[in-house]
């Protein structure tokens, strides 16, 4: 019953599901389309090293701003190291070196090594909620955006972005607004064990989440935790979640459990050696640009889209990270799917998947400095964790995080300034 009022609400919102600024939109490269074949062999079941791509990353002074360029290659596929079967059994295998916190105890959270205030909160179930980024007059300011441990934004269609965030430390007192689901989502709940919380998706992209490992772990629009705001906007910007009620109506199904979670990264309080200046960082995904800018008085980095701060609505402040990840996974395009169709009945805009397994380049930016890593994820249920140059655990630092999926063909994306 749930798949026909999914099917039947996503052939609803279908026309609603991308809006871009016009043609400008598909002037750059297309990715490479995935055949019905090779969506079977790639997503969403397991995890091939195959499709990754390294980042590099270019400074400047801010007079020059040099630009980044992202070469897609293909490493060799690496050996899977062994994967906890539990927490306990990660916490077991790692260990505590140079201040480094890689053992979290009943009151350190995993996801960003910080302390909660309320240890109870590390015994539910991790959320992942799908948030709506375009168009900003009726988007902007997303409400529980700083309450988040981690958020992955990433290009839907026609080069706008969404955002999936992950809640499991704070508890904000509304997340919004909350939209629909894509094929990065057939991923994210199973990496931090988590339920998903949208408000439908296409057909396609529904059946994957019918056949997902947490089918039983998603909360439909129709359900408990949700609402309405009634404001005079277009409806599909209306729609908004209390995460108390979420994990309410998870404690009803009895799914409400602590997550295991196979992989962590480690924190640091203090910055690691070796990295270099980075006062900026520019993304530009074509349709939104995104700026990040170190805060020394804060230590952390606050964000700013198409020129303008971007806020917290629950709170109006503006939007921070510890920790800012640039990666690009391979992106490609799901011939199978179709998230928005024209009027003749044709696809105009087919899914795109974001390959987030295997490994890549990239770069963290935390302390007002940058440094290249190497990001990974070996097996479904692994999180996504960090390696530096030597192989090492890469420590993040202590706080939440932004995960920035950076599209194989864009040209140019980002820029960094010292």
């Amino acid at each position: 019953m749930h798949r026909v009022w999914t099917i039947f609400l996503l052939i609803l919102l279908l026309p609603l599901a991308a809006c871009g600024k016009g043609g400008d939109d598909n002037t750059l490269p297309p990715p490479p389309t995935l055949s019905a074949a090779d969506a079977a062999t790639n997503s969403p079941g397991g995890v091939d090293a195959g499709n990754s791509v390294d980042l590099q990353v270019t400074t400047g002074a801010p007079e020059t701003m040099a630009t980044a360029t992202i070469p897609v290659t293909a490493p060799p596929p690496p050996t899977p190291a062994p994967v906890p079967t539990s927490m306990e059994e990660a916490k077991d295998s790692s260990q505590e070196t140079n201040g480094l916190i890689s053992e979290f105890g009943d009151d350190r959270n995993p996801l960003t090594g910080e302390v909660v205030s309320d240890p109870e909160n590390l015994r539910r179930r991790p959320l992942a909620v799908k948030l709506s980024n375009a168009p900003a007059i009726y988007t902007r300011p997303q409400s529980g955006l700083n309450d988040a441990d981690l958020v992955f934004e990433h290009t839907t269609e026609g080069n706008l972005t969404r955002f999936t965030a992950i809640f499991y430390g704070k508890t904000p007192p509304r997340v919004g607004p909350v939209r629909s689901a894509r094929l990065i989502d057939i991923e994210l709940p199973a990496m931090y064990d988590a339920a998903l919380a949208y408000s439908g998706s296409s057909a396609g992209v529904a059946q994957r989440l019918q056949n997902s490992d947490f089918k039983d772990r998603i909360i439909y629009a129709w359900e408990k935790g949700y609402y309405r705001t009634g404001e005079d906007k277009p409806i599909e910007h209306t729609l908004y979640a209390t995460p108390d009620l979420l994990w309410e109506f998870l404690d009803e199904k009895g799914l409400n459990t602590p997550p295991e979670f196979t992989t962590t990264n480690v924190f640091s309080g203090e910055p690691p050696a070796g990295g270099s200046p980075a006062s900026a960082l520019n993304l530009d995904y074509n349709w939104t640009l995104v700026n990040w800018r170190y805060d020394p008085a804060s230590g952390r980095y606050l964000r700013w889209a198409d020129g303008e701060p971007h806020l917290d609505g629950n709170t109006l402040e503006q939007v921070s990270a510890a920790n800012v990840i640039v990666i690009a996974p391979y992106h490609a395009y799901d011939a199978t799917i179709c998230e928005q169709i024209n009027n003749d009945g044709t696809c105009a805009a087919q899914s795109v998947e974001v390959q987030l397994w295997g490994s890549g380049g990239g770069a963290v930016f935390r302390d007002g400095q940058r440094y290249d890593v190497t990001w990974e994820r070996l097996a479904r249920t692994d999180s996504l964790t960090f390696k530096d140059s030597e192989g090492n655990p890469f420590p993040l630092k202590i706080g939440n995080s932004w995960v920035q999926l950076v599209p194989t063909w864009l040209v140019n994306p980002l820029t960094v300034i010292e």
